[in-house]
């Protein structure tokens, strides 16, 4: 009798409680894979996790390896390695640097040196000739018009062989790059060098110098290499476009015969075609600070066909290039949910 009314009055207490509570206490706990993905939903999380590459698997993808320097090409050279080398300019390695030095090699040391040796030949035969000892009775030559016309002559003379191939020069140093020409924009901070690549995504590279140790592990001169390179490619038209930050910078790579200020507010752009691959390293040549002699340069060139590949790599694309695979379809949209049965 007593079992027969305490069953009773716990069937009248169920009837006023809530219905949820009731639900929680009579239902199992669901499994957590099955809330987390119900039916209909599409594939399941731990489906599309694996869907997705590691990132080591992604950084084993990369096929860009800096390229090695080689020993004397596109920088400075030492007097123990080459001491006729280290007393004058690099070896060029554009189509104006290669004309500059042969303009430097072919008339100006020739003339600059007959012009020596011409000036000291006089002033000797004048001391020798017209000394006091020689000449007790003073001349009193006041002109002579042969001299006259030869001093007068040969000056313009030498003045016209000079002066056809350095204003032939300094035109070559300012033509217009061709509409094709692959910009690059350098711009100076204190004490570090960014190049942004406009044409190809407009993303930025930030390059500062290596300290001696990982210098020398890389097999670089000290003080000239750097962690992030100036990448461009051979063989192709660069527009190269120099600014600052804060300061006056100036951009200058010996080798291919290139200077440029990087004036803030400002922007200046020049051609620049590098003949061949390799490493070429500069340094900027206004003084800029406390650290001006510590934001080096180093321009990189690669083949065409590389130089993609180096764009890829940073997030960029080609101009005109198609997109890839993975980023031409556009994102599948998501499964809509099953129907609920009817009631």
């Amino acid at each position: 009798m007593k079992k027969a009314i305490l069953a009773a009055l716990a069937a009248g207490l169920a009837a006023f409680a809530p219905m949820s509570v009731v639900a929680q206490a009579a239902a199992p706990a669901a499994p957590v894979v099955e809330a987390a993905a119900p039916a209909g939903t599409g594939a399941p999380a731990a489906d599309a996790a694996a869907a997705t590459p590691p990132a080591a698997d992604a950084a084993a993808a990369s096929t860009y390896t800096p390229m090695k320097p080689t020993k004397g090409k596109g920088m400075p050279t030492s007097y123990e390695d080459d001491a006729l080398k280290s007393m004058t300019f690099q070896d060029q390695y554009s189509a104006n640097g290669e004309y500059a030095l042969w303009m430097h090699d072919v008339i100006l040391m020739p003339v600059i040196t007959a012009i020596s040796l011409l000036v000291l030949g006089l002033l000797l035969y004048v001391v020798v000739r017209f000394n006091r000892r020689r000449n007790p009775v003073a001349s009193r030559t006041t002109h002579n018009t042969l001299i006259e016309v030869v001093w007068t002559i040969l000056p313009v003379f030498v003045l016209v062989i000079i002066a056809v191939p350095s204003i032939t020069l300094l035109a070559r140093q300012y033509e217009t790059p061709p509409a094709n020409a692959v910009t690059i924009k350098a711009t100076g901070y204190q004490w570090y060098w960014g190049y942004s690549y406009p044409d190809h995504g407009d993303f930025e590279v930030v390059s500062n110098m290596l300290d001696e140790a990982a210098a020398l592990k890389a097999g670089e001169p000290h003080q000239l290499a750097v962690d992030k390179r100036m990448v461009v490619p051979a063989g192709v038209p660069l527009r190269i476009q120099t600014t600052a930050s804060d300061v006056i910078h100036a951009f200058a790579v010996p080798s291919l015969w290139f200077k440029m200020d990087a004036v803030p507010g400002r922007l200046n752009e020049k051609l620049l075609t590098i003949k061949e691959p390799g490493v070429y390293y500069g340094q900027c040549s206004e003084l800029c600070g406390a650290r001006h002699g510590y934001m080096p340069i180093v321009v990189e060139a690669l083949p065409p066909a590389e130089f993609a590949e180096w764009v890829k790599e940073q997030g960029g694309s080609m101009p005109g290039a198609a997109p890839a695979a993975g980023a031409a379809a556009p994102a599948a949209p998501a499964a809509a949910p099953a129907a609920a049965p009817a009631a």
